[in-house]
């Protein structure tokens, strides 16, 4: 059954998607800072989860308060810190060739990882200014030798202050191709990242719900985990597009404005 306001506004937990809900780049969206302020006054949990890895949660707390939102860094997590959890409980002390930003490499040193380029256990990639033919070679390389592929978030394109911009999927797709390796993604939809933010909110489900622009993404991850949904069109996803997936948001939103009264 269709979800209506009231009961999306009644949830006392909320997982929030960042890039194209709260913001564009470093242009901060329509009704984001009521939305945070709403959630305040209500005493409403939160969480924002977000399948970049760019960024440490101080980083996007500080990019927040930039943009004139103050949120403390303990309600962030992101694709880089489920990735780097993901790989010490698999191989700990482990050690990684990695193409990324900081917050990926900060999350995996502080995971207990190393960083190799010559025999690690694992190639890494998320979004990377980095990124090279001289990288992507090295990294196919590697993976060709043993190493384990993994990407932090399997979104092919994210919204940019200008349009949209190629994210870890498109990037991992050359190294996919080149091995013939395909990688594990630990950001959303993977049901490791939604549980953990489950347990950070210290909420269940059913009284949960996550708001994203992806349906690929976001919305998949809540339908998969039994947590309610809430597209919001300000992203990736169009209203047009919404028939292309054979699963549909509880309710869809033309942004966070909407939601707080």
């Amino acid at each position: 059954m269709d979800t209506d306001l009231s009961t999306l506004r009644g949830k006392e937990a909320f997982i929030i998607d960042m890039d194209g809900v709260v913001y564009h780049g470093n242009r901060l969206l329509k009704g984001a800072a009521e939305f945070v302020d709403w959630m305040a006054r209500e005493g409403k949990k939160f969480l924002f989860l977000t399948n970049s890895s760019e960024r440490s949660p101080a980083e996007l707390s500080q990019k927040l308060s930039r943009l004139g939102i103050e949120v403390g860094s303990e309600h962030f997590y992101t694709s880089g810190l489920a990735t780097a959890a993901f790989l010490a409980s698999q191989r700990p002390g482990g050690s990684a060739y990695a193409i990324g930003e900081p917050g990926l490499i900060n999350a995996l040193y502080q995971a207990g990882y190393t960083m190799n380029d010559i025999n690690p256990d694992y190639v890494v990639v998320g979004e990377a200014r980095s990124y090279s033919l001289a990288t992507v070679e090295k990294a196919v390389r590697l993976v060709l030798g043993g190493a384990r592929l993994i990407g932090t978030n399997p979104d092919l394109s994210g919204p940019g202050e200008h349009g949209l911009v190629p994210a870890c999927g498109a990037l991992v797709a050359p190294i996919e191709l080149a091995t013939g390796r395909k990688a594990y993604f630990v950001g959303k939809p993977n049901p490791l990242i939604m549980r953990h933010a489950l347990r950070t909110l210290g909420a269940t489900r059913e009284v949960t719900a996550i708001i994203g622009d992806r349906m690929d993404t976001d919305i998949v991850a809540g339908v998969e985990a039994g947590i309610e949904t809430a597209l919001v069109l300000s992203g990736v996803t169009t209203r047009e597009g919404l028939g292309n997936f054979a699963y549909k948001p509880g309710i869809v939103l033309e942004g966070l404005f909407e939601i707080p009264i």
